[in-house]
């Protein structure tokens, strides 16, 4: 999963993964005909969204609002993002979609699909619910990503004392935005919108360790260990200073009372039956949202959930086989518990671990051209997860760079509490969150200024993740899990997704309870429980996101299965690749119509 956005997901345009400096490349505004008016559309609209999100400005590099927080979250708020939304439907509504070339009504369909949703979420009250009464929860909301944002190793700019300055203002924005989070989340225990109790005390954990960290154990003072050469001595001691008394008399106070605040009023009201939305007033209806949201389909949760059963059943055959191949004589739970355990497939030290990444990554390399058409030029680093982030962080993780590439792709892996890393899962990892998965197409995406700002920057969950899950297998066409385990390996990845399907629409839609989504997914993957039991309590607060990754992968595996057929002999690999990559993140039923019009026009 990449991490991209700092503060929170819940925005209902879900244009919060940066943005380029250059909107729209080689557009150019003097042309006449509607194409034109359309790139001013969408210029116009990308200026108001970093207007409104600003920080989606500093994380691609535009530095123009670097030292502002942003609102957010306020009913002013909403109401401007809502208007935002009607002005950029009205304006593209008036465009004459029959004159803009084949790229352009694509890129209108892109627009407009996205914004209609938006209207609709807000229209439905979906957007509101989510942003104001959900506000925090333990994996997102800016208690938990500003810091990260803010550290010497995020993304906010740390090159002069003026950017030091300006982050001590973001200091501020983010104590105010945690005061109206709280205000937010207490109107939301009255409309009987709230967490299950294990959410909100999975939230008391994390500001308690916030606290107990105290100044020198912030994110927020590790800018201050190494400043550039830029930054003279003197700036150096008084920022040094004004960085340590902003986070012990503003930071550490502003937490301190969401703790009471949580520990006080909120843990009492939680929920503590059926931990999913099908308890909330109008969970069906926020369910279909979020489906919709993170898969970009019309996919109800009946027809996900049996997809789901059906992709376990399909895969636990294929490891079944697997396991007989390297002829282990036990049952499937007792493969997985060799697996874990054997001392072959674990690592000695936290150098190691990341050199087999690397070796991964060598290997990945010199294959790539033979898949695709074009590469990415953005700089690619492997790098550990910040030891300050260790405990909170996932196994393995991406964050985009810039389009400039002044800040490279990273994928960040977690090499703390060793004994749980194995081996057999790294090289599915690898192609998923860095080669060809999340940084390739990424970094295709955000380098090609011919595409406008929204489609060099957007990010539909059931695309991207889509894509990073293809390229899990992909891996077998290059030859790289010629290793039995490996391959073993990317088929417990897999089933990881398929479970996805089952127990986000079971938490979601049919009223499943935590232990029976905790102990379905025990019974089909090679997760240790204590993995497991984080991983279904990201999927209650993070209703849909979980079934975007098979979702998306199926749609693509399908387009190419209809391409092979329908072209024959004339079917090329790099060129359908091509296809999928280079009009950005694109919602999948877009996807599906350009990919069915590239078959109908000879695959050319």
């Amino acid at each position: 999963m990449s991490q991209k956005s700092i503060f929170t997901r819940r925005v209902a345009l879900t244009l919060l993964g940066g943005a380029a400096v250059v909107p729209l490349g080689l557009k150019a505004f003097g042309a006449e005909g509607e194409g034109a008016r359309l790139a001013k559309v969408f210029q116009d609209s990308d200026e108001e969204q970093l207007r409104l999100v600003p920080q989606s400005a500093t994380s691609r590099g535009d530095f123009r609002y670097v030292d502002q927080f942003g609102d957010l979250i306020t009913d002013d708020y909403q109401r401007a993002f809502e208007a935002y939304a009607r002005r950029d439907l009205a304006r593209i509504s008036g465009i004459a979609r029959s004159k803009l070339s084949a790229v352009e009504q694509l890129e209108y369909d892109v627009f407009k699909y996205q914004t209609e949703f938006a209207i609709h979420a807000y229209e439905t009250g979906a957007a509101q619910t989510n942003t104001q009464d959900f506000a925090l929860d333990h994996l997102n909301g800016p208690h938990i990503g500003f810091p990260q944002f803010m550290s010497a190793q995020g993304s906010f700019p740390y090159r002069t004392a003026g950017d030091y300055e300006s982050a001590l203002k973001m200091h501020e924005g983010f104590v105010v935005f945690l005061e109206r989070a709280r205000t937010y989340m207490a109107r939301g225990i009255q409309r009987g919108n709230v967490h299950p109790r294990i959410v909100a005390e999975r939230i008391i954990g994390q500001l308690r360790d916030a606290l107990a960290a105290g100044v020198d154990g912030s994110p927020l003072l590790t800018p201050t260990a190494n400043f550039p050469a830029a930054v003279a001595p003197d700036d150096r001691v008084r920022l040094t200073a004004a960085f340590r008394q902003s986070i012990e008399t503003r930071v550490l106070p502003a937490l301190q009372t969401l703790l009471a605040f949580f520990e006080r009023d909120y843990l009492p009201a939680t929920r503590t039956g059926v931990p999913g939305l099908a308890a909330l007033p109008k969970g069906p209806a926020l369910y279909a949202y979020f489906l919709e949201l993170f898969t970009t389909t019309r996919l109800g949760a009946e027809e996900i959930h049996a997809t789901g059963l059906a992709e376990v059943s399909r895969i636990t055959g294929e490891m079944e086989r697997v396991k007989a191949k390297v002829g282990f004589d036990g049952t499937l739970p007792a493969f997985f518990s060799y697996l874990k355990a054997d001392p072959r497939f674990k690592f000695a030290t936290r150098e190691i671990y990341l050199a087999r990444f690397q070796a991964i990554w060598n290997r990945v390399r010199p294959l790539l051209p033979q898949y695709f058409s074009k590469l990415p030029t953005l700089p690619f680093e492997i790098r550990p997860v910040p030891p300050e982030f260790e405990s909170s962080a996932a196994g393995a993780y991406y964050i985009g760079g810039t389009p400039d590439g002044s800040r490279p792709g990273v994928f960040y892996a977690n090499t703390s509490n060793l004994p749980t890393r194995t081996s057999p899962i790294m090289t599915a990892l690898f192609l998923h969150e860095a080669q060809p998965g999340h940084h390739f197409q990424g970094a295709r995406a955000m380098q090609d200024e011919t595409l406008p700002a929204f489609l060099r920057f957007l990010w539909n969950s059931g695309y991207v993740e889509g894509w990073a899950l293809y390229c899990e297998r992909l891996g077998i066409e290059m030859g790289i899990y010629d290793d039995p385990y490996q391959y073993f390996g990317m088929l417990d990845m897999e089933m990881f997704r398929a479970t996805r399907l089952v127990i986000d629409t079971g938490l979601h839609a049919k009223g499943w309870s935590r232990d029976q989504a905790i102990d379905y997914m025990a019974a089909h993957t090679s997760l240790d429980r204590e993995t497991i039991v984080l991983e279904v309590d990201r999927y209650i607060v993070t209703p849909g996101q979980a079934t975007s990754y098979k979702v998306g992968e199926i749609v693509i595996r399908k387009l190419r299965a209809q391409a092979e057929k329908a072209l024959g002999s004339r079917f090329d690999l790099r060129a359908f690749h091509e296809q999928v990559l280079n009009t950005g993140s694109i919602p999948l039923h877009v996807l599906e119509d350009k990919i069915g019009r590239w078959i109908a026009g000879g695959g050319g």
